[in-house]
């Protein structure tokens, strides 16, 4: 379909809480394809439909676009839901939406995610590591959170990224 510019933040769809959508809808096949083509174009490994400006439960996440990860490949999930977390602990996140910055955040080693596919099965997926953290960081978004939220202190976890030039 498109692609779409990314929200930055303080914009409030990305404090929005997202509602659920029918993967059946013409409407979100094509946010689903917008999150496809603004991901493709994006130096980032995953999207939430927030993100680019549709408050709407669907995110797109794809690790191996990243050196060295496998993952799951490319996934689009509709009405995603974590079911479980493992293996707490803290690391170092960016966000497309905070470009500026990064920030020690609380996240877990493995999720287990359940959502609808574009076909409308239902999945569930067993992730572990930057695909995990990729998860949780989407399904975030979903719920009006970023990563910002989750930093404990801002003084001591959030960094400003070092440009390049």
């Amino acid at each position: 379909m498109a692609i779409r510019p990314i929200l930055y933040y303080p914009h409030p769809t990305l404090k929005t809480t997202s509602a659920a959508v029918a993967p059946c809808d013409p409407a979100t096949q094509a946010v689903a394809q917008d999150l496809l083509d603004t991901l493709a174009a994006s130096p980032g490994v995953a999207l939430a439909a927030p993100q680019i400006g549709y408050a709407l439960r669907v995110i797109v996440v794809d690790v191996s676009r990243k050196n060295g990860e496998q993952g799951h490949g490319l996934i689009v999930l509709i009405n995603p839901v974590i079911l479980v977390l493992e293996g707490p602990k803290i690391l170092r996140e960016g966000c497309l939406s905070v470009p500026d910055y990064t920030g020690n955040v609380l996240r877990h080693e493995q999720a287990v995610v359940e959502g609808i596919t574009l076909d409308g099965r239902v999945v569930t997926l067993s992730t572990s590591g930057f695909e995990a953290l990729a998860f949780q960081h989407e399904v975030d978004h979903l719920n009006g959170l970023l990563f910002l939220d989750r930093i404990q202190s801002l003084s001591t976890d959030l960094f400003r990224r070092k440009t390049s030039g």
